[in-house]
């Protein structure tokens, strides 16, 4: 794609493919888009008021899990706009600097969830491992200090991002193979010098995703090595129930980037819809199975649902 005078440039819009290859049966799709959003939506808002209303879930575990909850809301508010006017209107173009602000906005609510879950695992860790200090490590101040601290970390990471997709021209089309803006995604479009955009990728994915799943996995490691500590069975199982729901989330969010991270690295002749099934997968799935894992696994929360499902 070339200027008047011969040289690359930056196209004022950019095409989103959807579903690469599939002509037909866009309806179908879309009404499953529309559903696994209005279940991620319904869903997570419903959380949020659960735990805003009732008193008996003002604890660290359910401030968390708001955080969750409120993170998955921006996930999906962030792919809705695109996702729905490819596959519900057939529009498939979106200006340069919204895809931009849109690809921003997806990757920094992405790490969030990262950084959420690591701080959800924490908070399982105090509570099994030193439960009488757990009241007076996890207050309220400490709760808001991570929960900015994750804001600032992911945004403050993720900020550069638009402005080197900015410097670069676009010379292999204006053709994405999403229906919404990655940063992946625009670097196989874009020419020039794409060394920058693609070390600082991955250090972004190793200091967020690697050092989170590590800490991650450490903090389960003594939380087993607590438990196993117990001597009685049923307070082992009990201790071990509390974890299975923050344990689900986990393997919701992270099996998905590791399989589209194997099939990048030993499937390399995959055809462009197993890797955009697995991007939808990574970016719809959690949202939509968290708050449906915390409301069948925890006891609480399902308690609460009952009871304002009485009320109404």
């Amino acid at each position: 794609m070339l200027g008047l005078n011969g040289t690359p440039f930056q196209p004022d819009t950019l095409q989103l493919t959807g579903i690469p290859g599939m002509q037909t049966g866009q309806a179908w799709v879309a009404l499953v888009f529309c559903i696994l959003y209005l279940i991620s939506i319904a869903g997570n808002l419903s959380i949020l008021a659960l735990v805003v209303r009732e008193p008996s879930l003002h604890q660290p575990m359910y401030y968390f899990l708001s955080m969750l909850s409120l993170n998955d809301l921006g996930v999906s508010f962030s792919t809705l706009p695109t996702v729905l006017a490819t596959f519900c209107f057939n529009y498939h173009h979106v200006g340069f600097d919204a895809c931009l602000v849109q690809m921003f906005f997806i990757h920094t609510f992405s790490f969030m969830e990262s950084g959420i879950l690591l701080a959800m695992s924490f908070d399982r860790f105090v509570a099994i491992c030193d439960p009488l200090h757990y009241a007076t490590v996890l207050t309220n101040s400490c709760i808001l200090a991570m929960g900015l601290g994750i804001l600032a970390k992911s945004f403050i990471t993720l900020l550069p991002f638009p402005f080197l997709v900015k410097r670069l021209p676009f010379c292999k089309g204006n053709v994405l193979h999403h229906s919404y803006c990655l940063h992946p995604d625009l670097m196989k479009v874009a020419c020039g010098d794409v060394h920058v955009n693609n070390i600082y990728g991955l250090f972004v994915v190793i200091f967020t995703y690697g050092i989170d799943s590590t800490f991650i996995l450490l903090s389960y490691a003594l939380i087993l090595r607590a438990v196993l500590a117990i001597a009685s069975r049923e307070q082992r199982l009990k201790a071990l129930n509390t974890c299975i729901s923050h344990t689900c989330a986990v393997l919701a969010f992270y099996v998905p980037i590791i399989a589209v991270s194997m099939i990048h690295r030993f499937w390399k002749s995959a055809p462009p819809v197993v890797h955009v099934m697995m991007s939808n997968v990574y970016l719809f799935v959690p949202p939509m199975l968290n708050p449906i894992i915390y409301s069948v696994k925890t006891k609480e929360i399902r308690r609460g649902i009952l009871k304002a499902c009485y009320k109404s």
